[in-house]
Protein backbone atom coordinates (compact mmCIF):
# COMPACT_ATOMS: atom_id res chain seq x y z
CA UNK A 1 0.00 0.00 0.00
CA UNK A 2 1.36 3.33 -0.87
CA UNK A 3 3.34 6.05 1.84
CA UNK A 4 -0.32 8.42 0.58
CA UNK A 5 -2.41 6.13 1.55
CA UNK A 6 -0.87 4.96 4.51
CA UNK A 7 -0.87 8.46 5.32
CA UNK A 8 -4.88 9.16 4.95
CA UNK A 9 -5.28 5.24 6.93
CA UNK A 10 -2.94 7.10 9.71
CA UNK A 11 -5.41 9.64 9.94
CA UNK A 12 -8.62 7.67 10.43
CA UNK A 13 -7.70 7.19 14.24
CA UNK A 14 -7.45 11.34 14.41
CA UNK A 15 -11.28 11.20 14.02
CA UNK A 16 -13.30 12.81 10.75
CA UNK A 17 -11.71 16.20 10.81
CA UNK A 18 -8.73 15.36 10.31
CA UNK A 19 -10.00 13.79 7.07
CA UNK A 20 -11.91 17.20 6.41
CA UNK A 21 -8.95 19.47 6.30
CA UNK A 22 -5.20 19.45 6.63
CA UNK A 23 -4.03 21.16 9.76
CA UNK A 24 -1.38 23.04 7.81
CA UNK A 25 -3.73 24.65 5.54
CA UNK A 26 -4.63 28.40 5.61
CA UNK A 27 -7.25 29.04 8.25
CA UNK A 28 -9.45 30.91 5.54
CA UNK A 29 -9.50 28.05 2.99
CA UNK A 30 -10.14 25.37 5.73
CA UNK A 31 -12.85 27.65 6.65
CA UNK A 32 -14.29 27.75 3.17
CA UNK A 33 -13.80 23.97 2.27
CA UNK A 34 -15.68 23.09 5.88
CA UNK A 35 -18.57 25.70 4.85
CA UNK A 36 -19.83 24.37 1.80
CA UNK A 37 -23.18 25.05 0.31
CA UNK A 38 -26.96 24.20 0.40
CA UNK A 39 -28.29 21.73 -1.91
CA UNK A 40 -31.77 20.80 -2.96
CA UNK A 41 -32.64 18.00 -0.34
CA UNK A 42 -33.74 15.52 -3.28
CA UNK A 43 -30.38 15.89 -4.74
CA UNK A 44 -29.28 13.21 -2.37
CA UNK A 45 -29.01 9.61 -2.23
CA UNK A 46 -27.91 6.94 0.89
CA UNK A 47 -24.24 6.32 0.65
CA UNK A 48 -23.64 2.43 -0.42
CA UNK A 49 -21.16 2.24 1.99
CA UNK A 50 -23.09 3.38 4.87
CA UNK A 51 -22.50 0.84 8.06
CA UNK A 52 -25.41 1.33 9.88
CA UNK A 53 -28.44 -0.84 8.31
CA UNK A 54 -31.11 -0.34 11.52
CA UNK A 55 -32.39 3.60 11.72
CA UNK A 56 -34.37 3.58 14.88
CA UNK A 57 -37.77 5.68 14.36
CA UNK A 58 -37.76 7.56 17.26
CA UNK A 59 -34.28 9.14 17.25
CA UNK A 60 -35.49 10.33 13.44
CA UNK A 61 -38.39 11.81 15.03
CA UNK A 62 -36.55 13.97 17.61
CA UNK A 63 -33.76 15.15 15.49
CA UNK A 64 -36.20 16.25 13.05
CA UNK A 65 -37.80 18.02 15.51
CA UNK A 66 -34.71 19.70 16.34
CA UNK A 67 -34.13 20.03 12.86
CA UNK A 68 -36.89 21.95 12.46
CA UNK A 69 -36.67 24.36 15.45
CA UNK A 70 -32.65 24.71 14.65
CA UNK A 71 -31.96 23.86 11.54
CA UNK A 72 -29.17 21.41 10.32
CA UNK A 73 -25.68 22.25 12.77
CA UNK A 74 -23.18 20.21 11.18
CA UNK A 75 -22.90 19.62 7.36
CA UNK A 76 -23.51 16.50 5.40
CA UNK A 77 -20.86 14.95 4.02
CA UNK A 78 -21.10 13.99 0.50
CA UNK A 79 -19.28 13.27 -2.98
CA UNK A 80 -20.58 13.68 -6.57
CA UNK A 81 -22.10 10.67 -8.37
CA UNK A 82 -20.69 10.61 -11.81
CA UNK A 83 -23.74 9.14 -13.55
CA UNK A 84 -25.80 11.82 -11.71
CA UNK A 85 -24.03 15.15 -12.85
CA UNK A 86 -26.19 16.89 -10.27
CA UNK A 87 -26.57 14.34 -7.34
CA UNK A 88 -24.18 13.33 -4.48
CA UNK A 89 -23.71 10.68 -2.33
CA UNK A 90 -24.01 10.77 1.48
CA UNK A 91 -20.99 9.76 3.28
CA UNK A 92 -21.86 10.90 6.60
CA UNK A 93 -24.88 12.02 8.17
CA UNK A 94 -28.06 10.34 6.70
CA UNK A 95 -29.72 9.82 9.22
CA UNK A 96 -29.39 14.18 9.16
CA UNK A 97 -30.66 13.68 6.17
CA UNK A 98 -33.75 11.45 6.99
CA UNK A 99 -34.46 13.87 9.97
CA UNK A 100 -34.62 16.60 7.28
CA UNK A 101 -36.75 14.96 5.27
CA UNK A 102 -39.17 14.47 7.33
CA UNK A 103 -39.07 18.39 8.71
CA UNK A 104 -39.44 19.16 4.94
CA UNK A 105 -36.69 21.22 4.43
CA UNK A 106 -36.20 22.21 0.88
CA UNK A 107 -32.36 22.56 0.91
CA UNK A 108 -29.66 21.04 3.44
CA UNK A 109 -25.89 22.29 4.09
CA UNK A 110 -23.29 19.90 2.45
CA UNK A 111 -19.60 19.97 2.30
CA UNK A 112 -18.39 18.23 -0.68
CA UNK A 113 -15.52 16.14 -1.32
CA UNK A 114 -13.79 13.82 -3.56
CA UNK A 115 -13.57 10.60 -2.26
CA UNK A 116 -12.77 7.09 -3.60
CA UNK A 117 -14.84 3.90 -2.32
CA UNK A 118 -12.68 3.02 -0.07
CA UNK A 119 -11.67 6.30 1.33
CA UNK A 120 -15.99 6.39 1.61
CA UNK A 121 -16.11 3.44 3.34
CA UNK A 122 -13.57 4.48 5.92
CA UNK A 123 -15.10 8.06 6.64
CA UNK A 124 -18.32 6.56 7.01
CA UNK A 125 -17.47 4.04 9.61
CA UNK A 126 -15.38 6.41 11.24
CA UNK A 127 -18.06 8.88 11.20
CA UNK A 128 -20.72 6.03 13.08
CA UNK A 129 -17.70 4.91 15.56
CA UNK A 130 -16.94 8.02 16.98
CA UNK A 131 -20.71 8.80 17.88
CA UNK A 132 -20.92 5.23 19.08
CA UNK A 133 -23.95 4.73 16.59
CA UNK A 134 -23.09 1.37 15.64
CA UNK A 135 -24.33 -1.87 16.91
CA UNK A 136 -21.52 -4.56 17.41
CA UNK A 137 -22.91 -6.46 14.19
CA UNK A 138 -22.49 -3.36 11.91
CA UNK A 139 -19.27 -2.42 13.12
CA UNK A 140 -18.17 -5.93 12.41
CA UNK A 141 -19.62 -5.92 9.08
CA UNK A 142 -17.87 -2.70 8.04
CA UNK A 143 -14.43 -3.78 9.26
CA UNK A 144 -15.12 -6.93 7.44
CA UNK A 145 -16.04 -5.00 3.97
CA UNK A 146 -12.99 -3.05 4.57
CA UNK A 147 -11.48 -6.85 4.56
CA UNK A 148 -12.87 -8.45 1.83
CA UNK A 149 -13.09 -5.35 -0.65
CA UNK A 150 -10.43 -2.84 -0.11
CA UNK A 151 -7.31 -5.45 1.32
CA UNK A 152 -6.44 -4.44 4.75
CA UNK A 153 -5.27 -6.93 7.16
CA UNK A 154 -6.04 -6.95 10.65
CA UNK A 155 -3.63 -5.08 11.77
CA UNK A 156 -3.74 -1.91 9.56
CA UNK A 157 -7.52 -1.56 10.14
CA UNK A 158 -6.72 -2.27 13.91
CA UNK A 159 -3.84 0.42 13.15
CA UNK A 160 -5.68 2.99 11.05
CA UNK A 161 -8.83 3.32 13.12
CA UNK A 162 -6.86 3.11 16.81
CA UNK A 163 -8.71 0.32 17.75
CA UNK A 164 -6.95 -2.88 18.91
CA UNK A 165 -6.22 -6.16 17.01
CA UNK A 166 -8.61 -8.27 19.06
CA UNK A 167 -11.40 -6.01 19.28
CA UNK A 168 -11.26 -5.83 15.54
CA UNK A 169 -11.02 -9.65 15.49
CA UNK A 170 -13.59 -10.18 17.94
CA UNK A 171 -16.04 -8.04 16.39
CA UNK A 172 -16.05 -9.78 13.08
CA UNK A 173 -16.32 -13.00 14.76
CA UNK A 174 -20.03 -11.87 15.80
CA UNK A 175 -20.97 -12.19 12.22
CA UNK A 176 -19.80 -16.19 12.57
CA UNK A 177 -23.77 -15.92 14.52
CA UNK A 178 -26.93 -17.31 13.67
CA UNK A 179 -29.30 -14.20 12.20
CA UNK A 180 -31.75 -14.59 15.11
CA UNK A 181 -28.75 -13.93 17.19
CA UNK A 182 -27.29 -11.08 15.40
CA UNK A 183 -31.02 -9.46 15.04
CA UNK A 184 -30.51 -9.47 18.94
CA UNK A 185 -27.24 -7.78 19.48
CA UNK A 186 -28.63 -5.06 16.93
CA UNK A 187 -31.98 -4.22 18.88
CA UNK A 188 -29.32 -4.29 21.67
CA UNK A 189 -30.94 -6.83 23.81
CA UNK A 190 -27.40 -8.58 23.83
CA UNK A 191 -24.25 -6.95 24.43
CA UNK A 192 -21.77 -7.83 22.16
CA UNK A 193 -20.06 -9.60 25.47
CA UNK A 194 -22.77 -11.67 25.53
CA UNK A 195 -22.37 -12.38 21.52
CA UNK A 196 -18.93 -13.23 22.02
CA UNK A 197 -19.91 -16.01 24.76
CA UNK A 198 -22.72 -17.83 22.69
CA UNK A 199 -20.29 -18.02 19.86
CA UNK A 200 -19.10 -20.94 21.30
CA UNK A 201 -22.37 -22.15 22.35
CA UNK A 202 -23.80 -25.75 20.61
CA UNK A 203 -27.31 -24.09 20.42
CA UNK A 204 -26.59 -20.10 19.96
CA UNK A 205 -29.84 -19.49 19.42
CA UNK A 206 -32.14 -21.46 22.26
CA UNK A 207 -29.61 -19.78 24.60
CA UNK A 208 -29.79 -16.44 23.14
CA UNK A 209 -33.42 -16.48 23.81
CA UNK A 210 -33.07 -17.50 27.17
CA UNK A 211 -30.56 -14.86 28.27
CA UNK A 212 -32.86 -12.27 26.96
CA UNK A 213 -35.43 -13.88 28.63
CA UNK A 214 -33.60 -14.35 32.52
CA UNK A 215 -31.68 -11.35 32.20
CA UNK A 216 -28.60 -13.03 32.35
CA UNK A 217 -25.17 -11.22 32.87
CA UNK A 218 -22.09 -12.51 30.30
CA UNK A 219 -20.45 -14.37 33.35
CA UNK A 220 -23.63 -16.18 33.93
CA UNK A 221 -23.64 -16.97 30.00
CA UNK A 222 -20.54 -18.30 29.71
CA UNK A 223 -21.43 -20.67 32.39
CA UNK A 224 -24.31 -21.75 30.58
CA UNK A 225 -22.25 -22.24 27.89
CA UNK A 226 -19.59 -24.59 29.53
CA UNK A 227 -22.86 -26.38 30.84
CA UNK A 228 -24.52 -27.15 27.66
CA UNK A 229 -20.89 -28.08 26.35
CA UNK A 230 -20.34 -30.57 29.14
CA UNK A 231 -23.84 -32.09 28.94
CA UNK A 232 -23.81 -32.63 25.22
CA UNK A 233 -19.47 -34.40 26.10
CA UNK A 234 -21.34 -36.82 28.90
CA UNK A 235 -24.50 -37.78 26.70
CA UNK A 236 -21.77 -38.90 23.79
CA UNK A 237 -19.09 -39.97 25.36
CA UNK A 238 -18.51 -43.83 26.55
CA UNK A 239 -21.11 -45.62 29.14
CA UNK A 240 -18.97 -45.06 32.19
CA UNK A 241 -19.36 -44.11 35.90
CA UNK A 242 -17.42 -40.91 35.15
CA UNK A 243 -18.26 -38.89 32.17
CA UNK A 244 -15.47 -37.70 29.78
CA UNK A 245 -13.78 -34.57 31.21
CA UNK A 246 -14.57 -31.04 29.56
CA UNK A 247 -11.96 -28.52 29.20
CA UNK A 248 -10.15 -27.31 32.17
CA UNK A 249 -10.06 -23.49 33.02
CA UNK A 250 -6.46 -23.42 32.10
CA UNK A 251 -6.99 -25.04 28.32
CA UNK A 252 -9.83 -22.72 27.95
CA UNK A 253 -7.38 -19.30 29.17
CA UNK A 254 -5.24 -20.78 26.62
CA UNK A 255 -8.11 -20.60 23.69
CA UNK A 256 -9.20 -17.28 24.85
CA UNK A 257 -5.28 -15.97 24.63
CA UNK A 258 -4.59 -17.38 20.93
CA UNK A 259 -7.74 -16.72 19.83
CA UNK A 260 -7.33 -12.69 21.06
CA UNK A 261 -3.76 -13.20 19.87
CA UNK A 262 -4.24 -14.26 16.27
CA UNK A 263 -7.70 -12.92 15.81
CA UNK A 264 -9.28 -16.31 14.48
CA UNK A 265 -11.20 -19.01 16.60
CA UNK A 266 -8.91 -21.26 18.11
CA UNK A 267 -9.61 -24.33 19.63
CA UNK A 268 -7.83 -26.89 21.66
CA UNK A 269 -8.55 -30.68 22.26
CA UNK A 270 -6.17 -32.49 24.88
CA UNK A 271 -6.18 -36.32 25.29
CA UNK A 272 -4.04 -36.74 28.72
CA UNK A 273 -0.66 -37.31 26.31
CA UNK A 274 -1.13 -34.61 24.08
CA UNK A 275 -3.41 -32.88 21.36
CA UNK A 276 -4.33 -31.27 18.88
CA UNK A 277 -4.64 -26.96 17.83
CA UNK A 278 -6.87 -25.87 15.60
CA UNK A 279 -7.19 -22.49 14.13
CA UNK A 280 -10.25 -21.60 11.75
CA UNK A 281 -9.82 -19.17 8.94
CA UNK A 282 -12.18 -17.84 6.23
CA UNK A 283 -9.51 -15.98 3.88
CA UNK A 284 -5.79 -16.95 2.89
CA UNK A 285 -5.30 -13.10 4.16
CA UNK A 286 -6.09 -14.45 7.76
CA UNK A 287 -3.88 -17.42 7.20
CA UNK A 288 -1.20 -15.65 5.66
CA UNK A 289 -1.14 -13.42 8.55
CA UNK A 290 -1.05 -16.39 10.94
CA UNK A 291 2.26 -17.64 9.37
CA UNK A 292 3.78 -14.17 9.55
CA UNK A 293 3.32 -14.27 13.14
CA UNK A 294 4.56 -17.48 13.17
CA UNK A 295 7.64 -16.99 11.13
CA UNK A 296 8.99 -13.66 13.00
CA UNK A 297 8.89 -15.57 16.13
Amino acid sequence: MSETSGGKRNQLGRGLSALLGNESNDYAELDRVRAGKNVPIEFLRPGRFQPRHRFDAGEINALAASITKNGILQPILVRRLPEEPNAFEIIAGERRWRAAQQAKLYEVPVVIRDFSDKEALEVALVENLQRQDLSPIEEGAGYRRLLEEFGYTQTDLADSLGKSRSHVANTIRLLDLPDAVRMLVDEGKLSAGHARALLAAREPVRLAEQVVREGMSVRQVERLVQKEKSAANGGAGKRTTRAPATKDADTLALERDLSALLGLKVSIAFDGKGGTLTIQYKTVDQLDDVLKRLNAR
